[in-house]
């Protein structure tokens, strides 16, 4: 559904405190500087019902109050990036908008359109800019409200958004623990030149269409049996649910595309895999920054979905301990990130096809006193041929967020074999 969202009133939150002297640099890792340049978002609704009574003045300031005291720990956040190089922690502060929304919370959670929850953040997300950070309170008719927030790709990954936010919350709470993010990204990858190469390549805003299909736990049980009965998975674990759902995703939009992509190009499943538990020794997960990086690997179309489970897993074994001394060099990586580009991009032999898992991220754990939220959603993004999975609340099924180009997506939602396991009544 179309949604109706006035700005009522915009304002600046500092630290409650001064950041220290010698805490005022913050250098940018390799990582950080061959991110996407766009703005990460998502969006926490809270319903408003019997039990749960909500005064936008009383929230506000609560909201307002924390995030001053959290942002004394994320020192970065109020701060103001200078080129693609490192962030001036002045304690400049982020923005903080409220913004009314004429319709009930539940009309939005039953019929996510994820292009209309662009509206409830407070950036453009391919219109990056030196500010890192910022908030949106939506208050909706009903009472109900929605927290949506941006954070910058260029400093963090998904997992640090879901450790500030969490932090935040409990700050809200006046939980005791005090947080204690680790900021040491560009010790463990120190910045390169990276001239060559632009991160702002494959950002799209044209013709890129969003949309959210959901899986129910029964059905990625059902895909999980499936690609198990392989003979590529003898004597191995039986497939992921991401690593099920994912082939079979993939494999549908071969199945509607592969006729206008021609013989002669060849399709590449990028995943993204985070990297903290593959470090020596592992880092914890509150270690801030852009700690990802992706597989490539180039699907057999003749075993089709059922040998990609296979092939996507021995790329991610690849990452390794190994794996991760050659990238804290970084030459090799950038190396490989510009002749993937090039591929992709310029000569257009490659037909990337990106897949994000937030699966068994902490998306549903940020209570700021008023309980966790009844539903987390994702703008859409400004990428093509990109798949994000998010869990559904019970935590069985999953939701995936599909950006395609309007004529692939025309027909990618057409087909009768995804149609088949999507739940119908959350088809958005």
């Amino acid at each position: 559904m179309k949604l109706e969202v006035e700005v009522i009133s915009k304002e600046i939150i500092k630290p409650s405190s001064p950041t220290q002297d010698h805490l005022r640099h913050y250098q940018l890792s390799f990582l950080d500087q061959v991110s996407p340049m766009v703005y990460n978002p998502m969006v926490l609704f809270y319903s408003c019902d019997g039990t749960t009574q909500f005064n936008r003045t009383t929230i506000s300031k609560k909201l307002k109050k924390s995030l001053s005291d959290v942002l004394t720990h994320f020192y970065p956040l109020a701060g103001r990036v200078n080129g693609n190089s490192f962030i001036d922690c002045n304690d400049e502060g982020i923005p903080y908008l409220e913004a009314k929304v004429k319709c009930k919370v539940v009309d939005v959670i039953h019929e996510p359109d994820p292009g209309e929850l662009n509206h409830l953040v407070p950036f453009l997300l391919d219109d990056i800019t030196n500010i890192t950070f910022g908030v949106q309170l939506n208050v909706f008719d009903c009472g109900g409200i929605a927290i949506g927030a941006c954070l910058s790709h260029q400093i963090a990954d998904a997992l640090s958004f879901f450790t500030f936010l969490n932090c935040w919350a409990a700050t809200a709470r006046e939980q005791a623990v005090s947080p204690n993010p680790q900021f040491i990204s560009s010790k463990l990858f120190p910045p390169k030149n990276i001239s060559g190469f632009d991160p702002r390549s494959g950002i799209m805003k044209e013709n890129i269409i969003c949309k959210m299909f959901e899986f129910d736990g029964s059905v990625v049980e059902n895909f999980r049996a499936r690609y198990a009965d392989t003979q590529s998975l003898e004597n191995e674990k039986r497939p992921t649910r991401v690593e099920a759902l994912s082939a079979f995703i993939w494999s549908r939009y071969v199945a509607v595309t592969r006729e206008q992509s021609g013989p002669q190009r060849t399709y590449a499943v990028i995943h993204a895999v985070n990297l903290r538990p593959k470090m020596e020794p592992p880092l914890p997960s509150d270690s801030f920054g852009n700690y990802y990086r992706i597989t490539m690997t180039i699907p057999s179309l003749n075993t089709g979905e059922h040998g990609l489970v296979k092939q996507v897993r021995d790329e991610i074994k690849k990452i390794d301990k190994d794996y991760v001394r050659k990238l804290q060099d970084g030459n090799e990586h950038l190396d490989f990130l510009k002749d993937s580009l090039y591929r992709v991009l310029m000569k257009g032999e490659l037909v990337s096809f990106n897949i994000t898992s937030l699966c068994r991220f902490p998306l549903y754990e940020a209570d700021f006193g008023w309980g966790k939220p009844t539903w987390v959603g994702s703008p859409a993004l400004t990428f093509k041929n990109l798949v994000v999975f998010i869990d559904t609340k019970n935590g069985d099924g999953i939701e995936a967020y599909v950006s395609l180009k309007v004529e692939d997506m025309t027909k990618f939602e057409a087909d009768e074999e995804l149609l088949a396991y999507v739940n119908k009544a959350r088809v958005c």
